[in-house]
């Protein structure tokens, strides 16, 4: 039971790999927050956790782009628990465009606002009530490749993803040493976004990629589980790839 008595925040913990995680903080003795923009997805998984494993699970809707959602989500968590040791940023979006001259300010800022803004707002206001607090915690950033491996459909969220990966190193700095922020540098995973995936695509994943696959959801818990925990407890600002090797 690594995570016993300490209470875990995931945004995007409703579906795929947040969910995942989710889990695993749970079934190791977390209470969780499941934090994302459809409440009744949070309720269903809240409601699993809870019978499966024992522990408390209070779902909340929000939506991470919005500053002042952001500040709510805090309120409602640490009047609910009075406290957070660890923190997920974990949503995500990176929706298609046909042509990037066709990429309009209203995706754009979408894109930036879920990707970069919030988990910002989030890890501020956070981090700093773990350091005030005198418990420190742990602070979990979900990036992904194409923050260093851009690809001509994906610009808007590859350029999020390396800012947050500015954050997971700045953060760190800003909260030690009693906050650890780290990062996952994803790859391709098999969520919901995978069904819009192209043969091309899926092609260019088995050649481009050492284990020749996507990974599947659970398949991040490992690493979500040595940075939330004290197994990383000499890791900070650290940035680990999770990407099956894709090059």
């Amino acid at each position: 039971m690594k995570l016993s008595g300490k209470v875990a925040l995931v945004t995007g913990g409703s579906r795929g790999m947040g969910k995942e995680m989710v889990r695993a903080f749970a079934a190791e003795g977390a209470d969780v927050i499941i934090a994302s923009r459809k409440k009744e997805n949070c309720v269903a998984v809240a409601e699993e956790v809870t019978k499966e494993f024992g522990v408390r699970a209070l779902p909340v809707g929000f939506n991470v782009s919005h500053w002042d959602d952001c500040g709510r989500l805090v309120d409602t968590v640490y009047s609910e628990f009075a406290r957070v040791d660890i923190l997920v940023n974990n949503a995500g979006l990176s929706p298609l465009y046909p042509s990037l001259g066709e990429v309009t300010e209203e995706l754009f800022d979408k894109v930036i606002g879920v990707n970069l803004k919030g988990p910002f707002r989030l890890t501020a206001l956070i981090g700093e009530r773990m350091v005030n607090d005198g418990g420190g915690g742990s602070i979990l950033n979900i990036s992904s490749m194409e923050a260093w491996r851009p690809q001509p459909k994906a610009l808007p969220y590859a350029a999020a993803k390396r800012g947050l990966d500015a954050f997971t190193e700045g953060f760190s700095k800003a909260f030690g040493p009693t906050v650890r922020v780290n990062g996952i540098q994803c790859g391709a995973f098999l969520t919901d976004i995978s069904t819009a995936w192209t043969e091309e695509s899926l092609t260019a994943l088995k050649d481009n990629a050492s284990l020749s696959r996507a990974g599947n959801p659970d398949e991040i818990v490992g690493a979500a589980m040595y940075f939330c925990s004290d197994d990383s407890s000499f890791s900070t600002g650290a940035t680990l790839r999770l990407d099956g090797g894709f090059q």
